[in-house]
């Protein structure tokens, strides 16, 4: 890893803060509302996800023709592509049952705390308990499969 710069973790603090308020103040960080629009009656995350779509797009557009790495970590940058494989789409299925049940992805559940919905912390255990569960699963079948050619 290469070394930080001392301003990385104070930006990652400003940036999440930056990115609960966004969420509180469109109130994406409201299942209810998030809920409205799984069910076509509320467009306005399409406009909230467009925005933070353009500001994304510009930014991985623009900052490699200006700079050969980033400012803060000296990584250089390139994509990083992640192969679409069955993982890919049974996690993200699984990703949508869970959004669509509980109203709420990760990111706007904490948020979701900033906004007083305690009642949120039931989703935030179940997410920290699949995700510990599937760590657990994960391992499990890593070592089944690193012990099955030795068993031959």
């Amino acid at each position: 890893m290469a070394d930080r710069h001392p301003l990385f973790m104070p930006l990652i603090l400003v940036g999440g803060l930056i990115f609960g308020f966004g969420l509180g103040f469109s109130h994406m960080a409201r299942p209810e509302v998030v809920l409205n629009f799984l069910q076509f009656e509320d467009f306005g995350l399409v406009f909230v996800m467009f925005g933070a779509a353009i500001v994304t797009g510009i930014a991985f557009a623009v900052m490699p023709r200006l700079r050969d790495s980033a400012p803060l970590t000296g990584d250089r940058y390139e994509r990083r592509l992640k192969p679409f494989d069955k993982n890919v789409l049974i996690g993200g299925a699984i990703f949508g049952v869970g959004w669509g049940l509980s109203g709420i992805c990760p990111g706007a559940a904490y948020a979701s705390l900033g906004v007083g919905n305690v009642t949120i912390l039931w989703a935030l255990a179940g997410m920290f308990v699949g995700a510990y569960a599937q760590g657990v699963w994960r391992s499990r079948t890593a070592d089944t499969a690193a012990a099955a050619p030795a068993d031959d």
